[in-house]
């Protein structure tokens, strides 16, 4: 009985990891294979702000890294929490007016499959690291998630092209702002429940940047 106890509860246990696991690699899939707009270029201010706000969000590798900054921010004090994640969403908007400008990135899918997988293993890590030498990675991160942004508007027009730099700023910091608030709430709460979150979230984004650069080198 006890025996049949345990492999119930093996099954059950098996079940919990194996569902996510699927979730995440069908939302990879989707991400993949659908873009804000249907994959049509916005041709307003309203429909430029949508795909602003919704390109860092269903780009699952995208959000992965914006959950990192968050991870990585909040071990940052005082103002530097807030200020360090901006060099990343300036990045960002020059990456796209640089994909705009016809320019090419090299190997752009790669180094953010990579960025997502270093940052989440520097979250296990727990190293430290001065303000402005994290600013500088994540700002190099950003001009390739920029430019990635940057497909997506090729061919619109000046308002619904200025609408989607704005939207997806904005989008962007607020997901880490409130990474950082729920961090904090967390750590005031419980300083196990905090460390559980950090390795929960490196675990997780790590995993996400190994699957998306098997995916690019494939």
């Amino acid at each position: 009985m006890n025996r049949n106890n345990r492999f119930l509860s093996k099954s059950i246990t098996g079940n919990r990891v194996l569902v996510p696991t699927l979730g995440l690699l069908g939302a990879v899939s989707s991400a993949h294979a659908h873009h804000p707009m249907d994959g049509q270029t916005p041709e307003t201010f309203t429909q430029g702000l949508l795909s602003g706000f919704g390109h860092p969000v269903i780009g699952i590798d995208h959000l992965a890294f914006l959950i990192v900054i968050a991870l990585l921010s909040f071990t940052l004090a005082g103002r530097a929490r807030l200020l360090v994640p901006i060099a990343f969403v300036g990045a960002t908007v020059a990456g796209t007016l640089f994909h705009l400008g016809a320019a090419d990135l090299p190997l752009t899918e790669t180094v953010i499959a990579l960025s997502v997988l270093v940052g989440g293993v520097a979250v296990l890590v727990k190293g430290s690291s001065s303000a402005l030498v994290l600013a500088a990675l994540l700002g190099f991160a950003g001009v390739f998630h920029g430019y990635a942004y940057g497909e997506a508007i090729v061919g619109a027009e000046t308002s619904p092209m200025l609408s989607y730099l704005i939207g997806f700023s904005m989008i962007q910091y607020a997901i880490i702002v409130a990474g950082i608030k729920v961090l904090d709430l967390m750590a005031a709460r419980s300083e196990k429940l905090h460390g559980l979150a950090l390795r929960l979230g490196g675990i997780s984004t790590a995993a996400v940047g190994a699957m998306f650069l098997g995916l690019s080198l494939a």
